[in-house]
């Protein structure tokens, strides 16, 4: 049994790589290397450059590598980008991924995660938001993430197919081991951004809106490890195997931190006071969003192991010094 990773290559599925990996699953990698690296691949792993909207391609990979989950993370995630690119998130995001559903079905592969996005809620009307909330985003990335849902259920509707979809709150922090991490150079996370900013490699850190209905005025966030997330998708693909219902659950620890909140704990494991610059609100950002947490952990047994500001902002800062050198010593 061999699972497909497709955006392998990037942040969040380099590191689903190693999980599977290390759970000694085989993988396949299906990655264009538009903003992933072959360097961030497992040596176990077996990488295809090419892109998730070549069927042809798709669906030689799912027959010569015996795949029999897929695990969807390919596409653009910059929100602001999306709003002045919507065509271009609609294609990349939504008419490939539904050309990746189709090979799957006609391949044969009954189980597929699916990388969405808290996005896909806009601004809830609760705090913590739940799972089966109003859905209403807020820019053409969330909806590009919230059609592929759509399509997702309908194809379980229609044929012998399993999905999860996880909606994803901030990821952020890197691999504890090392083994990979934020490395993409236009990246606009804030604790890789902030962390950029206290190591000298930005001049400083500009905050988008300091006017919000919140505690200090900026944007509140729910920060997930990126390794506590691969590993809900982990379980989530056993939950799948299992026989497991369709599923859409929210990925998140249930606990917001304003900019402000995180740029200062940056300051403080880091040890530099670097400068920060107050800007304007960017479209398509909500005040605050927030996890109901309780059915990630219920349905699929997940519990965190990373929750922990500090400690995520720590192994962000660890992996920076280490992108950092070894670009020095390329």
């Amino acid at each position: 049994m061999t699972v497909l990773v497709t955006g392998g290559a990037g942040y969040i599925g380099s590191h689903m790589v190693l999980e599977l990996v290390d759970r000694g699953e085989d993988v396949v990698v299906v990655d264009n290397l538009s903003t992933g690296f072959d360097w961030a691949v497992h040596e176990k792993a077996t990488l295809v450059s090419g892109d998730i909207g070549d069927q042809d391609l798709v669906e030689a990979v799912i027959a010569a590598h015996g795949v029999n989950a897929i695990i969807h993370f390919a596409g653009s995630i910059v929100v602001p980008d999306s709003v002045t690119d919507p065509l271009g998130y609609y294609f990349n995001n939504t008419v490939k991924s539904r050309a990746l559903i189709e090979s799957a079905v006609r391949s044969g592969v009954r189980h597929f995660i699916f990388s969405s996005t808290a996005a896909v809620y806009g601004m809830p009307d609760t705090i913590p938001v739940p799972e089966d909330a109003r859905l209403d985003p807020m820019s053409p990335y969330g909806s590009s993430k919230r059609m592929t849902e759509i399509m997702l259920r309908d194809t379980a509707a229609a044929h012998d197919f399993r999905y999860a979809a996880l909606r994803y709150f901030n990821v952020a922090g890197a691999d504890p081991a090392g083994r990979s991490g934020q490395s993409t150079p236009r990246a606009t996370h804030l604790i890789k951004v902030a962390c950029q900013a206290a190591l000298g490699h930005r001049s400083h850190l500009d905050v988008f809106g300091t006017d919000y209905d919140t505690r200090d005025g900026t944007c509140i966030r729910d920060y997930i490890h990126v390794t506590d997330l691969v590993r809900a998708h982990g379980l989530a693909l056993d939950y799948l195997r299992d026989d497991g219902a369709e599923l859409v659950v929210n990925c998140g620890y249930g606990k917001g931190f304003t900019v402000t909140e995180v740029a200062e704990t940056v300051k403080t494991v880091s040890g530099v006071d670097f400068e920060v610059k107050l800007a304007d609100r960017r479209p398509g950002d909500p005040a605050e969003i927030v996890a109901m947490a309780e059915r990630i952990r219920t349905t699929l047994g997940w519990s965190p192991r990373h929750d922990d500001l500090e400690g995520i902002v720590k192994s962000a800062l660890d992996w920076e010094r280490r992108l950092h050198n070894r670009s020095a010593a390329a």
